[in-house]
């Protein structure tokens, strides 16, 4: 089979190829913040719809579950019925969940929303990366992944931002509520923009959806996720456990199941394409401890040194502008040391969390060695970012695009929702004695991480070099 897809573009001085990207992008941009939006609004969620310790971390994570569970399916869907129709139908289900999100009278129902929200940007978001490598070549497509990767970079700390301008603001006493809310008038235009610019492409005929794989993934992540949130909070009993070895046995059954049928969910013949597989590796350890870094951070600014939400936000502004610039503009090094940008990177960012974890002991806000440590953060990570999403994808054929993208996605959410969980639980379970302790010993652990993600970047990087 080969994908009826036309030739790759090259965008020149047409202006539509990139007013796309950028529309595209603003999607993302929008569905990624929701990943992070709500860490500086817990406290406030918490008061209004008196939510527990696990209902919070459900309102976190559950966006994430939902969206880890179905984005394979979503790249596949967008292979089978095209791009566009998916992509806008994705933005179409986030809005609409969005507003009962805004609109949840109740912990449960807010719950509910964030995982149906997170499954309408599974839609989404796969078809993005899909149409970059499909619609784009050479330089401009280079420069395409750098600005996809500068946006992931920048949403995941705007939305501390964001989350806290429109908590403190508490606009017509809605308080936490326009943190959903403002997506609706966003996803509307998005929307209609994408339905008009995006190539109807990536479609085939012949192929169908891998029902079978489907019904062990969904539940395989399920197992694997609800014990690390609720763990902490009901005392990890026998079932908490037991899940999580039912979980990894369904991911032997759905990596045996894969293998055999006809249309697998997952290709993974992939992971032999050079530099797919030590690349995914990292992106999972750099995700897991980026995502545990800001739930962490948060809830320490807030419970522990009793900051405002739009404080604890603003104090996080400037390592995110630095990481968002950075992962844009990464490309401009000299290209002889682009292969070793991730590794070098990683080791970066694991000492700015050994730094963060050093100026946070006493229990005060850490003073210059804190901001030195975001800085270091930002300088180091988004240029890793950059790096590994162009060195994973550049040899990925565009018959592969789908496939790899499913996987990407899938691992950088996957990887967030891991990292929230567990560095989450492991905070709130010390956090019971000393706040500063739980934010020390979380962010050695997320340094501890990003070494072991170092050298998954060194195999990277050599699969780069090597002729």
């Amino acid at each position: 089979m080969t994908l009826t897809t036309p030739a790759p573009a090259v965008p020149g001085r047409s202006t539509r190829p990139w007013f796309m990207l950028g529309v595209l992008l603003l999607g993302q941009f929008m569905a990624l913040l929701d990943v992070t939006v709500v860490n500086v609004a817990m406290t406030d969620i918490r008061t209004d719809l008196h939510a527990s310790g696990a209902a919070l971390q459900l309102v976190v994570s559950g966006y994430t579950v939902g969206y880890a569970m179905l984005l394979i399916t979503g790249a596949r869907l967008g292979e089978l019925y095209g791009r566009r129709r998916m992509f806008v139908t994705g933005v179409v289900a986030f809005t609409v969940f969005s507003l009962l999100c805004g609109l949840a009278p109740g912990a449960g129902t807010l719950i509910v929303a964030r995982i149906a929200q997170g499954a309408g940007a599974a839609l989404m978001m796969p078809q993005v990366i899909s149409v970059i490598q499909a619609q784009f070549s050479g330089p401009a497509r280079a420069k395409a992944l750098s600005a996809y990767t500068a946006v992931i970079s920048v949403a995941f700390v705007a939305g501390q931002v964001v989350g806290g301008v429109l908590v403190g603001a508490d606009l017509f006493g809605a308080g936490w509520r326009p943190i959903f809310l403002v997506n609706v008038p966003i996803g509307v235009l998005v929307a209609v923009l994408a339905a008009k610019l995006v190539p109807g492409g990536g479609a085939r005929n012949g192929r169908r959806l891998d029902f079978a794989g489907l019904a062990i993934a969904v539940p395989a992540v399920v197992l694997v996720v609800l014990p690390l949130v609720l763990g902490h909070e009901t005392g990890w009993p026998a079932w908490t456990f037991a899940s999580l070895v039912a979980g990894a046995l369904l991911a032997v059954l759905f990596v045996v199941v894969e293998r055999r049928v006809r249309d697998p969910l997952v290709n993974l013949d992939v992971l032999r394409i050079r530099g797919v597989a030590p690349g995914l590796a990292a992106l999972a350890a750099g995700v897991a401890s980026y995502g545990g870094f800001l739930f962490c951070l948060a809830l320490h600014l807030q419970t522990g040194l009793g900051d405002t939400a739009l404080t604890a936000g603003l104090t996080m502004a400037p390592g995110g502008v630095v990481f968002g610039l950075c992962g844009f503009f990464w490309h401009k090094l000299p290209a002889r040391v682009h292969a070793a940008v991730t590794p070098i990177g990683y080791v970066g960012s694991a000492a700015a969390y050994a730094l963060l974890a050093l100026s946070l002991r006493d229990g005060g806000h850490g003073g210059a060695l804190f901001f030195v440590a975001l800085m270091l953060f930002g300088l180091s990570m988004g240029p890793a970012f950059g790096s590994l999403m162009a060195h994973s994808l550049t040899h990925v054929p565009l018959a592969s695009a789908a496939d790899v993208s499913g996987l990407l996605t899938t691992t950088l959410q996957l990887g967030q929702v891991v990292g929230v969980a567990t560095f989450g639980s492991a905070f709130l379970t010390l956090a019971g004695g000393s706040s500063a302790h739980a934010i020390t010993t979380t962010m050695t652990g997320a340094a501890v991480l990003l070494l072991v993600g170092a050298g998954f970047a060194v195999v990277l990087a050599r699969a780069s070099v090597r002729r």
